[in-house]
């Protein structure tokens, strides 16, 4: 699955301050596959299943449009 980089950064920023934000806004891509970035999203300590649990839950709100499909 596919999801718009602004949602793992929210999601990074949400859970305070942190260089991990700063780090995925420099190494991702826009739109970030769970699978092909797996390893990238484990160094930053993001839960793949828990990412598309995050932007599932906003796509229905402000951040409507954040989950794509591959």
């Amino acid at each position: 699955m596919e999801i718009d980089k602004s949602a793992i950064l929210h999601l990074l920023r949400s859970e305070g301050p942190s260089d991990k934000a700063e780090l995925a806004a420099t190494s991702l891509p826009d739109r970030v596959s769970t699978d092909t970035h797996a390893d990238l999203l484990a160094r930053l300590g993001v839960d793949p299943q828990e990412l598309i649990e995050f932007a599932a839950g906003k796509a229905e709100g402000a951040f409507g449009g954040l989950l794509g499909h591959k």
